[in-house]
């Protein structure tokens, strides 16, 4: 459809946005209806008259249905207003095709019943996600971010297909639930095989170094999608194989968690380095991440020491933060989106004072910022609570599992904290103070359909902080097909939710009356104006303001061994100084380590091969035959 209206520009932009959200809004309508009809649904068909495609609905893939009906159709409403330029008619026809492509992928990948299924709904995926990050392909940063993505998406599924093999090659057919009846040692296998493919889709630190090169590159509806929804298909896979696998082992679920744990911690420390905006929200997804693994990793434990409520309360905090995420994570990606296309630039530095001009944007935002640091009264909170509650219960055993739940609970409070401290920053630079350039200074909100789609996930994350026990009920709800998994007491997951109610009504009463009073205290206040306060300058001017790098250096520094910084800087030196200088860049130890100790001695081994592709026809038809003759060699002896 976009190509065939590709000749009328503004009858694309709402043919796409249209029939994508009433899309959209029918799959949500159509799985809301079956989730409250029948259990579970089966259908299938040959294709290739070999190979039998198999699509079910179960509890589990219903819950993860969620996010894609929830954030696509937003994402399709932004891009009416952000692809406004007439000229890229092309590129962004091409990209509505892809956008369609990716949110049926993914829609067949978490349905998907079989193995094959589940490998070509993957396949798919990937490679439509890979031409959405190459939107921009003229520039380098875009063809290297999207080579990068397309190498760690098809290496990952390397190692998927690898665990598939070994699935298949045990019971001779491509089953899910065949997994179960492999010996343990091939369980661990096909485990941790599956583990580091589907980690490096969802962005588990050491396997994300794609991540903070894709998401900025792509347009900002789609880096929504990606953020909000695509990864969450690597967390869906890790749920899925898991239970496949019947394995009840507690080395999974402690290495579930140490992943979980160092991804949160380095996550929201690598993001606060970071100046670009849409990187920053980037390196907050790994975080994220992590606190879904943490939340899966103790639900593990639990099923390990066949603890109901640890396993219940961990998977279901780790499935109430995949919804929280996809919905404020993709809200601070429009509202990134926003403020960048009005200034001109993705440096924070470069902005400032936008929550005049840009009001509904800074608010909605706001409401992000303070969801994505696991504050009360909303939606963070729940689901953080809920694998803190998780955490809680591991305190009763002995050993690695007691240690485990120490860390996880350490581990939490630590990356909420330093979250908070990293959303100040952003909001206080971005949004509040004096605008830094000038097209800081004249940003202005323009497209409402570009604010719409903050608007309504913004109330979402308010109203599932202050109504929560139906999206708690839902978490659970989504565990009820599962194999292995005993019911926890619906009494208590009530009573559990009734009290966070309570709790985020309460914060909420009191925040709201305190601004009241406030109001009418100062209500017949004269308010004066006046220059602020210089600390001895004269003329103070916006340069004086915080910085990114001034307000989270101290924090940086504190993690130095795990985060390298690069500091050029020319200081005050002599009685009459020059101009002075001072320049900061972080890099990630992961992204450091995979260039310096693999790609670059890989690039010189093949440099150092290069003669072997010399042009000439009858050596290469020989490299051929030689080969041929060493396999049958290697075959018949």
């Amino acid at each position: 459809m976009p190509f065939l209206t590709l000749r009328w520009f503004s009858a694309s932009r709402y043919i796409y946005s249209g029939l994508t959200t009433i899309g959209c809004i029918a799959g949500l309508w159509s799985l809301i209806n079956s989730t409250a009809g029948s259990a579970q649904t089966e259908w299938s068909w040959i294709w290739l008259h070999s190979l039998t495609l198999t699509f079910s609905l179960d509890s589990l893939s219903s819950y993860f249905l969620l996010p894609v009906f929830l954030v696509c159709p937003l994402a399709a409403i932004y891009s009416f207003g952000y692809f406004d330029q007439q000229e890229k008619g092309l590129r962004n026809s091409v990209s509505f095709f892809f956008t369609n492509i990716l949110i049926l992928s993914m829609t067949l990948v978490i349905t998907a019943g079989n193995l094959i299924t589940f490998a070509l709904s993957w396949e798919l995926m990937s490679l439509s996600s890979y031409f959405l990050v190459m939107y921009d392909y003229s520039k380098e940063n875009t063809r290297k971010a999207g080579y990068l993505y397309f190498i760690f998406a098809q290496t990952g599924a390397l190692f998927i297909f690898a665990s598939f093999g070994i699935i298949f090659s045990h019971t001779g057919h491509l089953l899910f639930s065949g997994a179960a009846a492999l010996p343990d040692q091939a369980k661990q296998l096909v485990f941790f095989l599956a583990f580091i493919g589907f980690a490096s889709k969802a962005g588990v630190f050491p396997f994300h170094v794609w991540l903070p090169h894709a998401h900025p590159a792509a347009p900002s509806h789609i880096s929504a999608i990606m953020s909000g929804v695509m990864i969450k298909m690597g967390i869906y896979g890790i749920f899925r194989m898991y239970f496949a696998l019947g394995s009840t082992d507690l080395l999974q679920g402690q290495t579930i968690l140490f992943f979980g744990m160092i991804s949160a911690i380095l996550g929201v420390v690598y993001a606060l380095g970071k100046h670009n905006l849409k990187r920053l929200l980037a390196y907050h997804s790994v975080e994220n991440i992590g606190i879904i693994l943490m939340g899966m990793g103790l639900g593990m434990i639990g099923m390990g020491h066949q603890n109901a409520i640890m396993a219940g309360f961990g998977f279901g905090g780790a499935l109430l933060h995949v919804l929280n995420h996809s919905l404020f994570k993709s809200l601070l990606f429009f509202g990134a989106g926003n403020v960048i296309k009005e200034t001109g630039t993705a440096h924070i530095d470069e902005m400032g004072g936008l929550m005049k001009k840009m009001t509904i944007t800074g608010k909605s935002f706001l409401t992000g910022s303070v969801s994505i640091s696991g504050l009360p009264p909303f939606n963070g909170f729940i689901s953080e609570f809920l694998i803190y509650f998780a955490a809680f219960q591991g305190l009763q055993y002995g050993h690695s599992s007691l240690l485990s739940s120490i860390l996880a609970i350490i581990s939490l409070a630590v990356t909420g904290g330093l979250a908070s401290f990293c959303f100040t920053k952003v909001v206080g630079i971005v949004f509040l103070g004096e605008p830094r350039t000038n097209g800081a200074a004249v940003a202005m909100e323009k497209s409402r359909a570009m604010t719409l789609p903050m608007i309504i996930p913004a109330i979402c994350c308010l109203m599932i902080g202050i109504f929560p026990q139906i999206f708690i009920n839902a978490a659970f709800a989504a565990l009820a097909d599962l194999p292995g998994i005993t019911a926890v007491n619906p009494k208590l997951v009530d009573t559990v939710g009734a009290d966070l109610a309570l709790a985020s009504r309460l914060f909420l009463f009191l925040f709201t009356t305190v601004m009241l009073c406030r109001k009418l205290l100062y209500r017949k206040k004269e308010i004066t104006q006046s220059s602020t306060w210089g600390c001895g300058f004269t003329r103070p001017s916006t340069r004086i303001q915080y910085t990114g790098t001034s307000y989270a250096r101290s924090v940086i520094d504190f993690f130095r061994p795990f985060v390298l910084v690069h500091e050029t800087a020319v200081l005050l030196d002599k009685i009459f100084p020059g101009r002075i200088h001072y320049k900061n860049h972080t890099e990630d130890i992961a992204e450091v380590g995979l260039t310096k100790g693999f790609s670059e001695p890989l690039l010189a081994l093949l440099k150092k091969l290069r003669w072997i592709q010399h042009g000439n026809v009858q050596l290469y038809i020989g490299y051929i035959i030689s080969t041929v003759l060493v396999l049958l060699l290697i075959l018949f002896t």
